[in-house]
């Protein structure tokens, strides 16, 4: 049995197509979840809806607490990290991540870099080993083969690899990177483009993302059927 942490990050509420003013991503990550559901009803989920519920950023008590041996925090420390803990707990626990979020100038909304700054922390999620100073630092999420489906909805065009605006695209980037630093390396990436231009350009790829969904979907499927994920300990 799988386990899904799906995560929306848009501002907007509902699902493009279908309410006002909706939200693309949103309309990618119901896709694909209820896909999923459909073909494995017997796989769980948590939602977060960190668009309209955005993590704390992190302060200056945050950092000393996290920073501070566990044996040696403080109780006002513990429950300055209650929220990182039960983000990393969900995170743990997912064998996919799915990520809905859309472009905002050029990089990820502030709601989901709030989350990623919750999450990437040293004890939990990384671990630093002083004695190495080549290579410090041990991801903590490698114990197992997670995914990340990552769905984002951009205003612009060619934001791709490889594409005229690709060089200002600073968000699939960060994200590889910060999950790659716990040890989340199997990302998947599907993009809707072209939303200010709107028309056949935003339907045809709305369409296009759709379909890809519908593929990555069946991929993974296959994939967690062929070996299956152990059950916890």
């Amino acid at each position: 049995m799988a386990h899904i942490l799906h995560i929306d990050a848009s501002a907007r509420l509902g699902i493009a197509g279908k309410d006002n003013h909706g939200s693309h991503s949103r309309h990618l990550t119901y896709q694909f979840v209820s896909q999923w559901q459909f073909g494995r009803p017997q796989d769980t989920l948590t939602y977060r809806d960190i668009g309209q519920n955005p993590p704390s950023i992190i302060s200056h008590d945050w950092i000393a607490s996290a920073f501070t041996p566990a044996e040696r925090r403080e109780s006002w420390m513990e429950e300055t990290l209650t929220e990182s803990d039960q983000l990393i707990d969900e995170l743990i626990a997912a064998d996919i991540v799915v990520i809905g979020t859309p472009l905002y100038n050029f990089g990820m909304p502030a709601a989901l870099k709030a989350w990623i700054d919750q999450v990437v922390r040293p004890g939990r999620t990384v671990d630093i080993d002083e004695t190495n100073r080549i290579e410090p630092y041990i991801p903590k999420l490698a114990d197992r083969k997670r995914h990340a489906v990552v769905l984002t909805a951009r205003g612009g065009i060619g934001f791709d690899p490889g594409g005229k605006m690709a060089h200002m695209n600073h968000l699939e980037p960060n994200l590889a990177t910060a999950l790659g630093f716990i040890g989340i390396t199997r990302v998947h990436y599907i993009a809707i483009e072209g939303q200010e231009v709107g028309g056949e350009l935003l339907a045809d790829s709305v369409n296009e993302a759709l379909g890809k969904v519908e593929a990555l979907v069946e991929e993974l499927q296959v994939a967690f059927r062929d070996a299956p994920i152990p059950e916890p300990a």
